[in-house]
């Protein structure tokens, strides 16, 4: 999975598949992998997504890892 990319839905403007700069991924309570970052126009953005995407974006260096 060398082509990882991380989008998110931004509600503020309905747009989707919204690139996410400054990514850092968190782990939940629940064990899920939440990635939190802004879209470059002061938008923030939040998204779920699996370990696989999230370790993979954290190893390609497009996340930070917060935990």
């Amino acid at each position: 999975m060398a082509d990882v990319n991380l989008t998110a839905y931004n509600v503020k403007t309905k747009e989707k598949n919204v690139p996410i700069q400054d990514a850092v991924i968190t782990k939940t309570a629940k064990g899920a992998y939440m990635v939190q970052g802004h879209d470059g126009k002061g938008n923030k953005l939040t998204t779920l997504c699996n370990e696989e995407k999230a370790l993979a974006a954290i190893n390609a260096g497009l996340a930070k890892k917060g935990w």
